[in-house]
């Protein structure tokens, strides 16, 4: 595995992961975490894809979060990553990895053969974070991390609650949750200043595979719904038993699932 360099329409420098060989998928890692939640996913595709993993800007460990972060800046940050690689390109996004890489498509439509986009968490009809986003950042500015991701997950993600509280319960998932804190709740309000609404997305004409799982919280799914149904050439595809970290819980299955839409849109 390598490393490419980029650099964003600010200056700073955006690096991926790359590994393999092949057509070309370009990846948006979800939120809480970094480029290595997807290592499992990408294990089952590198003998027949090149995959490059973007590393969000906000995520990079110690990275300086300039607030408010912006979804257009993550956007041009996958525009100039798309930019080292020879077309096509299948973009793929995970969770807000995946609002981030809708964005970069609308920014350049050209860059981009087809989107795969696993639950991208749209304001469709209302925000994804809203009151509970401004509690979780009153926990971590009062600093308290634990507290604000246990925000997040519990009535963001909307979680449930035993669920929740077990994830907690364990000392070094605690640990891994709170250290992505600051990045996870730049995210939720880098969401919500999208605003409600995705009439935007009705001149998206790049093939999109949208992705959920029937364990999912039913909001992400309707989310999903109202996404389609905006998008002028998407269809849904249901992971049976998954939830919303397929990349973890069944990594074969989802990339199996990335392998048929690269299939369709990178003439394989």
């Amino acid at each position: 595995m390598t490393e490419l360099l980029a650099s964003s329409d600010d200056g700073r420098p955006i690096t991926a992961l790359d590994a393999g060989s092949g057509p070309n998928l370009l990846v948006v890692h979800p939120g809480g975490g970094d480029a290595t939640a997807w290592d499992g996913v990408t294990r089952h595709l590198t003998d027949d894809f090149r995959v490059v993993r973007i590393r969000r800007r906000i995520y990079v460990p110690e990275a300086d979060i300039a607030l408010p972060h912006s979804m257009s800046i993550e956007a041009a940050d996958i525009v100039a990553v798309a930019d080292l690689l020879e077309p096509p390109v299948l973009l793929v996004g995970h969770s807000s990895g995946a609002v981030a890489a809708l964005e970069a498509a609308l920014l350049d439509q050209s860059k981009f053969a087809g989107l795969f986009l696993y639950e991208p968490p749209m304001p469709t009809r209302e925000l994804i974070a809203g009151t509970a986003g401004a509690c979780a950042r009153a926990a971590f500015d009062g600093g308290d991390p634990v507290e604000a991701m246990r925000i997040h997950m519990r009535d963001i993600v909307r979680m449930p609650a035993t669920v929740v509280d077990a994830m907690f319960a364990d000392q070094h998932m605690r640990a891994a949750l709170s250290a992505y804190a600051a990045a996870q709740i730049a995210d939720n309000e880098a969401i919500d200043a999208l605003g409600v609404g995705i009439d935007r997305f009705a001149t998206l004409e790049t093939p999109t595979t949208l992705i959920e799982g029937d364990l999912s919280p039913s909001h992400l799914r309707e989310r999903l719904a109202d996404l389609a149904a905006a998008l002028p050439n998407a269809r849904i595809v249901t992971l049976a038993g998954q939830g919303h970290v397929a990349h973890l819980a069944a990594p074969e299955t989802l990339a199996n699932t990335i392998r048929d839409m690269a299939g369709q849109v990178l003439g394989l």
